[in-house]
């Protein structure tokens, strides 16, 4: 093995030596009897980025124009509290936030596909302390989809 092999090989990372090893991990969502495109699909980063931006861009608003009545130090935390509040009855009634709704994104429950609202509660709850969102399994589910026993799909 020559120099540019090894120093290749240790930036493409354990998943690539362990794909060059032979072991096949398969697509996101197939162990969850998914499709790998189109709707039911696994929702990629980006949509999910992109509806999380909308939802969160709407919460300031809605805090900056109706609770606080301009910018005070307290926005940032009423935000969080109507974003909290809109994911739980949103996500636990119609299973998507209107930025997810945008960005063509469902949140189903593995067993039953429609999330409960107590679900809905514990998947939100675990996405405003937002470390369990930032931990992927290799289905491209958070630990906060995982906990709940959810999945966001494009629809």
């Amino acid at each position: 093995m020559d120099k540019r092999e090894a120093v290749g090989s240790w930036l493409s990372g354990p998943r690539a030596a362990a794909e060059d090893a032979g072991v096949d991990f398969g697509y996101r969502g197939e162990r969850l009897g998914l499709p790998e495109e189109g709707p039911g699909s696994v929702a990629r980063p980006g949509r999910r980025i992109g509806a999380l931006v909308v939802d969160w861009g709407l919460c300031l608003l809605i805090a900056y124009g109706l609770i606080t009545h301009g910018y005070d130090q307290a926005t940032g935390n009423w935000a969080l509290l109507v974003f909290f509040l809109l994911g739980v009855l949103t996500v636990g009634t119609v299973g998507f936030t209107p930025g997810k709704r945008l960005f063509g994104l469902r949140v189903v429950a593995l067993a039953t596909g429609r999330p409960s609202p107590l679900r809905a509660l514990l998947r939100t709850a675990l996405l405003c302390v937002a470390i369990p969102a930032l931990i992927w399994d290799r289905d491209g589910r958070g630990l906060h989809d995982q906990l709940a026993r959810t999945v966001e799909l494009r629809i």
